[in-house]
C-alpha cells in the first residue's frame, strides 16, 4: 500500500498532505479565503457608507429646502378708493398708471387696521407697524391688479398678500423671539400680533407656486423671489447646446472613428479632445467672455452666449462617448455591409450608426446634465445678479434677452444675507436635482429601450 504524497487541489481547492483528508484546507488556502472574506466585507462597508452619506445629503437638502415651497400669506379686504386711484373718475388707464406705489400704501395700511379692529385684537402698534407684517411687494401687487382691472376701482376686493420674510421665518421656526432682539425689521409686539392673526385664520402658510414659476426679487423682498425665469434661461441654454453640440460632436466622432486616416495629425486631435474633457469649466467661461462678448459683441448675460460656452464645454464629452459607442459595434457589422456591396458611408450611416445610437443618446444626455449644473462659466459671462421680471415671450427674447440660469441663481441666493434667500437656495437645489435625476433616468430608459444585442 503506497501513501498519497502531497498534492494540490487547484486554485482555491482543498489540498491534501500525506495521510491527510481531502476536505481539509491548508493554512495558505485558509489565509486566502479569509482575505477574500475581508475584501467582501470592505466592499459592503464602503457601499453602506456611501448610501449613508447619500441619505444624509438628501435629508439635508430636502429638510432645508422644503420650506421654500411654502409661503406665509395675509388675507385682506382692500377698498380701492376712487379718490386715491382715479381722482378724475374717467377710468383713463394713463391717469391710473400715474398713481405710484406710494399712493397705494395708505390703502394697504387702512385695510390692515380695519381688519384688526373688526376682530377686536388689542395691540399697541401703529398702522405703519401693522402693515409692516406685509411684504414690500404688497403695494406693487395691488397696483398691478388695479391697472389690469380698472373697473374694480371703488369696490372692496379680497387679496392674498405675502407676509414679510421675518413673519414667514417665525412661522417656519427660522426666526425666534430671542433672535429678533437686535432685528430692526420686526419686534416682539409684531410677533404677538402675528400669533393673534394666525389664531384668527388671517395669516396662513400655503403652497407657494410663485417660487416655481416666478422671477427673482430684490434684497428687500426675499419672500417674493422665484426660480421660474431662471429655469427658462436654463431651458434656452440647453436648446442651444443640443442644437450645436449633438450634430457637431456626432459628426466629428464619425469622421475620426470611421473615415479619418490614422496618422500623427489625428493622434494630436484625439489627444487634445481628451485633454479638453479635463479642462476646468471656468476656463471655457474665460474663453466665452473673450470671444463671444469682447470680440463678437454678443449681448452679455444672454442665454445664447451661455449656450455657446456650454457647447464648447460639452463637445469633448459627446465626442468621447460617441466614439466609444461606435467602437462597441462589432467589426462584423461593417464587414457584412461592405460584403453585400454597400459603400463605406452606407455601412456607417445605415448599419453602424443605428446600432450605436443608444450609447450616443446616453452620452449626449449625460453631457447636457453636466452642462445644466455648471455655474463657473456663467458667472464670467454675467448670467448672475440680473433680475428678470417676466419670462421671455418669444424665441428671440429667450435667446438674446438678459437672463440667469438655475445654478447661477442658486449661487446668487446663497451669498445674500437674508436667511429667506438661503432657504430658497436649498429649494432651488431640489428643483435642479429633479431636473438632473430626470435627465439621467431618461438616458437609462433610452439606452435600455434601443439597446440591441449581438
Amino acid at each position: 500500500m503506497t501513501d498519497i504524497s502531497h498534492t494540490s487541489g487547484g486554485s482555491g481547492g482543498p489540498q491534501t498532505t500525506k495521510g491527510g483528508s481531502l476536505l481539509s484546507q491548508s493554512p495558505r488556502t485558509r489565509k486566502r479565503n479569509a482575505a477574500e472574506t475581508r475584501f467582501k466585507a470592505y466592499g459592503i462597508a464602503a457601499i453602506l457608507v456611501g448610501l449613508m452619506m447619500l441619505a444624509v445629503l438628501v435629508t439635508t437638502i430636502v429638510g432645508r429646502g422644503a420650506g421654500a415651497f411654502q409661503q406665509t400669506f395675509v388675507t385682506l379686504n382692500v377698498e380701492l378708493l376712487e379718490s386715491k386711484l382715479d381722482k378724475k373718475g374717467n377710468r383713463d388707464i394713463e391717469d391710473i398708471k400715474k398713481v405710484t406705489t406710494f399712493g397705494y400704501a395708505p390703502l394697504v395700511k387702512g385695510a390692515m387696521q380695519d381688519m384688526i379692529d373688526a376682530r377686536g385684537i388689542e395691540t399697541g402698534l401703529k398702522s405703519k407697524d401693522m402693515a409692516g407684517l406685509l411684504s414690500k411687494n404688497a403695494v406693487a401687487q395691488l397696483r398691478a391688479f388695479v391697472i389690469e382691472n380698472p373697473d374694480q376701482i371703488g369696490q372692496t376686493v379680497e387679496f392674498r398678500f405675502l407676509a414679510q420674510s421675518r413673519v414667514d421665518g417665525y412661522l417656519k421656526g427660522r426666526v425666534s423671539r430671542d433672535s429678533i432682539e437686535n432685528d430692526k425689521n420686526i419686534s416682539a409686539a409684531q410677533l404677538d400680533l402675528v400669533d393673534a392673526l394666525v389664531a384668527e385664520g388671517v395669516i396662513k402658510k400655503t403652497f407657494n407656486i410663485d417660487f416655481i414659476i416666478g422671477a427673482d426679487a430684490s434684497d428687500q423682498r426675499p419672500e417674493a423671489a422665484g426660480i421660474g425665469v431662471s429655469m427658462m434661461g436654463s431651458l434656452f441654454m440647453m436648446l442651444v447646446v443640443l442644437a450645436l453640440a449633438l450634430p457637431i460632436g456626432v459628426a466629428a466622432s464619425i469622421y475620426l472613428e470611421e473615415f479619418a486616416p490614422k496618422n500623427w495629425l489625428t493622434d494630436v486631435i484625439e489627444v487634445n479632445i481628451s485633454n479638453l474633457a479635463a479642462v476646468p469649466s471656468i476656463v471655457f467661461g474665460i474663453l466665452g467672455l473673450a470671444v463671444f462678448i469682447n470680440y463678437m459683441h454678443l449681448p452679455m448675460s444672454a442665454p445664447l452666449v451661455g449656450g455657446l460656452v456650454l457647447t464648447l464645454m460639452t463637445l469633448p464629452t459627446i465626442i468621447i462617448s460617441t466614439r466609444a459607442a461606435l467602437k462597441a459595434v462589432p467589426p462584423s457589422i461593417r464587414d457584412a455591409a461592405l460584403g453585400v456591396g454597400a459603400s463605406k458611408m452606407q455601412a456607417v450611416f445605415h448599419h453602424v450608426l443605428p446600432l450605436a445610437a443608444p450609447g450616443i443618446l446616453t452620452g449626449t444626455i449625460i453631457g447636457l446634465a453636466q452642462a445644466l449644473g455648471e455655474t463657473a462659466p456663467l458667472l464670467l459671462i454675467g448670467m448672475v445678479g440680473f433680475i428678470a421680471s417676466n419670462a421671455p415671450e418669444t424665441l428671440a427674447d429667450g435667446l438674446l434677452a438678459p437672463n440667469s440660469a438655475m445654478p447661477a441663481q442658486i449661487y446668487e441666493w446663497a451669498k445674500r444675507a437674508d436667511p429667506a434667500f438661503y432657504e430658497r437656495a436649498w429649494g432651488g437645489i431640489i428643483i435642479l436635482l429633479v431636473f438632473l435625476v430626470t435627465m439621467n433616468t431618461v438616458a437609462v430608459i433610452l439606452r435600455r429601450r434601443f439597446e440591441r444585442r449581438w
